[in-house]
């Protein structure tokens, strides 16, 4: 039986349209909440085969509002750069000693960033970071000798994008709870960061779809050809 929550959706949504962005973040806004506060996610499915290596989609982007999520920042350098990483609002810094505990499985951070000289000494947890998707990388600002300004980054809203195996593009850019219009810059930035993250040997269509919902709601399919900012 539908609850009453899935009946309210279908009654404002026409499943054969696609919306703007606007009109789909409205509908959203329109929902009966649920008893917390939702993340607002997309779902971005691209034209890509994913044996194809030199088309992998990844980056990061800042979002303008940020995600309405603290993200606690786990920091591995040496040095001055320790008492400059938790200057920025680094909450775990340190070096061998902070790769042992985590060896011994302590996990309480969402994003590491090292310094490249901790690299080497970091391979070892690549076992238990890699699966995680934690293991820090240049691709996305986290290996950097400006360890600082990537805990800067995180704390204001960076995100990073990433295809999975399957070709899509799955991310939360806001709270059910932000204003129409915040929720509406964080996702046209995303958007637009994936845009600019085509691969430039891809030939043909890119996007194939993007579908916009809070975390127990269906999705709402927007119109690609009215993608401009409003």
């Amino acid at each position: 039986m539908a609850s009453k929550r899935t009946k309210s959706f279908e009654g404002l949504v026409d499943k054969n349209k696609r919306y703007s962005l606007k009109e789909a973040i409205g509908i959203l806004k329109k929902v009966p909440k649920a008893k917390f506060d939702e993340s607002v996610d997309l779902a971005i499915k691209l034209d890509i085969d994913p044996k194809q290596s030199d088309q992998m989609v990844r980056g990061t982007v800042v979002l303008p509002h940020g995600t309405g999520k603290t993200k606690r920042v786990a920091v591995f350098c040496k040095g001055e750069a320790q008492h400059k990483a938790k200057e920025a609002g680094a909450d775990h810094v340190g070096a061998e000693d902070l790769i042992e505990k985590v060896g011994k499985g302590f996990f309480e951070f969402d994003v590491c960033v090292a310094s490249p000289e901790m690299m080497r000494d970091l391979s070892k947890l690549g076992k238990v970071l890699g699966p995680k998707g934690l293991m820090p990388n240049p691709k996305a600002g986290t290996v950097t000798e400006d360890v600082a300004k990537a805990v800067k980054e995180v704390k204001a809203g960076k995100v990073e994008f990433k295809m999975d195996k399957i070709s899509n593009i799955n991310i939360s850019v806001a709270k059910a709870s932000f204003e129409d219009g915040k929720i509406y810059d964080n996702a046209y930035t995303l958007i637009e960061a994936v845009q600019h993250a085509r691969p430039a040997t891809l030939k043909g269509n890119y996007i194939r779809s993007i579908a916009i919902s809070t975390t127990m709601g269906p999705g709402i399919r927007l119109d690609l050809s009215n993608l401009a900012r409003g």
